[in-house]
């Protein structure tokens, strides 16, 4: 069969342009397949990075994944706060290196409101345990500044020395703007891809200052303290959404749980975060499985293609293959040069696939990674590419077999067939 491949090559070489746009639609299919590997990989990894060097997320007792959906990804809502007393109790703990506590509740314009402490911005980590970087300014240390995430000022154009309004909860209703108390805008966060950049860091004692004249979720009628006079107040917080921790040693990170689990003065729950952000990642496994299933239908319409363009183009090369048969080759020879053909291509497409899916890494890498957190690093095929790859072959080969058995067909009836 060896001495078919390069008769095989020619052949292909004949029919080269349309055999080329067969071989430019597998090239595209295998670029999204490998692409979506790739992005879904990243996505995975960043996922689960979205807050890293972090030993246990503590908040009120409920479930852990919810715990985690609004301490990392301030989403929903705690159905109950943790006390400032435990706050203070955990801080202290003598296996705990640092810790940051968490309150949310308010927004600025869709975006969440981050009440925290400067600490935030010392021990907070993401990704590879890379740190909080300024873009411009500083952390907040005045009473009314702000530190605004990256997203946040870009979409809202918002530059350093602006002023910005806070609402109570998610706003849209009358009344809920803190619009007596304004912020002044004093950092601005680089890009990380994760959840911080759609932030707007308070102190947690501007967090109480703002809802000194609220009650029960609403201003209280004909009474208003203007920003000049709130510091005179005691702005010590009552109570968080949650509290990071960070501990001396992780070999204690099983026995701080218990710990905070068997606390007599509050239901309290510690969660690890990695086990969680995994738990909560296999919820989206249905979205992963269906971008794959995309791309599968991608690559399945190029063999189509494929399939279509070879068995079109038989009815032309009657007369080369009756001209092989009638050199000596035997049926089984046009079917192997059919079969061959089909998959020269389908490798072709794949390496060249490859090769398109690694300038594009390079070509669009970082702007995906500085926009969208996504680290999509040149690297050579890891195994599961390899594996949809080595599918990719396996299911060209075997649609190259179609055309090759009509051919095989139709060399079969030429060589009964009399001729005059």
């Amino acid at each position: 069969m060896t001495h078919l491949l390069p008769l095989a090559l020619r052949s292909a070489w004949n029919r080269r342009y349309s055999l080329g746009l067969t071989l430019l639609a597998i090239v595209l299919s295998v670029t999204l397949l490998l692409g979506i590997e790739r992005m879904r990989e990243a996505a995975r990894t960043g996922f689960g990075q979205a807050v890293s060097g972090t030993d246990l997320i503590v908040g009120a007792r409920s479930s852990p994944i919810q715990l985690v959906l609004y301490a990392v990804f301030r989403m929903g809502e705690a159905t109950q706060n943790m006390s400032w007393a435990s706050v203070e109790k955990l801080a202290a703990h003598p296996g705990v290196a640092w810790s940051i506590p968490i309150s949310l509740g308010d927004s600025h314009l869709g975006y969440p409101v981050v009440g925290t402490t400067p600490d935030y911005f010392e021990h907070f980590r993401h990704g590879d345990r890379r740190p909080l970087a300024f873009a411009e300014g500083r952390p907040f240390a005045g009473l009314f500044d702000a530190v605004l995430g990256a997203e946040v000022a870009e979409r809202l154009g918002y530059r350093l020395g602006d002023r910005v309004t806070l609402s109570h909860g998610m706003g849209g209703f009358a009344g809920a703007e803190h619009d007596d108390k304004p912020f002044t805008v004093v950092g601005i966060l680089a890009r990380t891809g994760t959840p911080v950049d759609r932030g707007v860091h308070i102190g947690l004692e501007a967090m109480e200052a703002i809802h000194l004249d609220w009650q029960g979720g609403a201003p209280v009628p004909g009474f208003s303290i203007p920003p000049e006079l709130v510091a005179k107040f005691d702005l010590k917080p009552k109570a968080v959404t949650a509290l990071l921790l960070g501990l001396h040693s992780r070999a204690g990170v099983f026995a701080m749980q218990r710990a905070i689990a068997d606390n007599p003065d509050e239901a309290l729950m510690a969660v690890l975060p990695g086990v969680a952000l995994a738990q909560l990642w296999e919820t989206l496994a249905v979205v992963e499985r269906a971008l794959l299933a995309i791309s599968a239908l991608v690559v399945a319409v190029g063999f189509a293609g494929l399939v279509a363009v070879v068995l079109a183009g038989l009815g032309e090369r009657r007369r080369e293959l009756a001209i092989l048969r009638a050199n000596g080759a035997r049926p089984r020879d046009v079917f192997a040069l059919l079969a061959l053909e089909g998959c020269a291509v389908t490798i072709a497409g794949a390496l060249l696939g490859t090769l398109a899916l690694s300038g594009l890494t390079l070509a669009v890498g970082p702007w995906i990674e500085a926009h969208y957190g996504l680290a999509l690093a040149l690297a050579l095929p890891t195994a599961a590419e390899l594996r949809l790859l080595g599918l990719v072959v396996a299911a060209g080969t075997l649609v190259s077999l179609v055309p090759g058995w009509r051919a095989y067909r139709m060399s079969l009836a030429d060589g009964l067939t009399p001729r005059v």
